[in-house]
């Protein structure tokens, strides 16, 4: 027994993209067809269903309401918030949450796992450089004005977000009352590294 039912299993999904994929699809909804994205072209030979992309400056390389799901495991906090780009500022983690409501089908599902601030897990990686708190996620919700204001396109309703510690959640257990006895006590004494986002993208069906 596993404490790991943190999306939704009874999910059905056709197309699922991961991104940052590194070697391994993750496929949290057990989609028949999956895709991996990530920004190095040596792995094109070895993945299939594979695209290489620098989604820091670029969309991502699939058309309006292709995929039923998107996943991103620990691949969130390597987005920077603001670049400079020709004098002009931009925003690669609004643009990269709008282009990922774009490639989400109505009521397609994203799912996000993340270090949370201000855990050192947020800043041990010299490569984190967006560091995600709590509160993030609610840019992205309903039509809020915040991350409308920043240049977001699109409107999630939130499903699911919990603090997780992942090598609790991956640990096997045989006894009910010790797994959550276990989950609270690391719950109180704030010892959760991570975020869970599992956010729904609202959309017309005719967009």
């Amino acid at each position: 027994m596993k404490l790991t039912n943190y999306y939704d299993l009874n999910f059905n999904s056709d197309k699922h993209l991961d991104l940052g994929c590194g070697y391994k699809i993750k496929n949290p909804y057990n989609s028949p067809i999956i895709y991996g994205l990530d920004i190095h072209s040596n792995k094109e030979n070895l993945i299939k269903n594979y695209k290489k992309a620098n989604i820091i400056l670029d969309k991502i390389p699939f058309p309006d309401d292709f995929f039923s799901s998107v996943s991103a495991y620990d691949f969130l906090e390597h987005i920077p918030r603001q670049l400079f780009i020709d004098g002009t500022m931009q925003y690669p983690f609004i643009n990269l949450m709008s282009e990922i409501f774009r490639v989400l089908k109505p009521n397609g599902l994203f799912f996000a796992c993340t270090p949370v601030y201000p855990h050192p897990d947020s800043f041990v990686d010299p490569t984190h450089v967006n560091y995600i708190t709590d509160s993030t996620h609610n840019y992205f919700i309903n039509d809020n004005i915040l991350g409308v204001h920043y240049g977001f396109i699109g409107s999630f309703k939130e499903k699911k977000f919990l603090k997780i510690k992942p090598k609790l959640m991956e640990k096997e257990f045989h006894n009910k009352f010790i797994m959550y006895f276990q989950w609270y006590q690391r719950k109180f004494k704030g010892q959760f590294s991570h975020l869970i986002w599992e956010l729904e993208a609202i959309k017309n069906s005719h967009m």
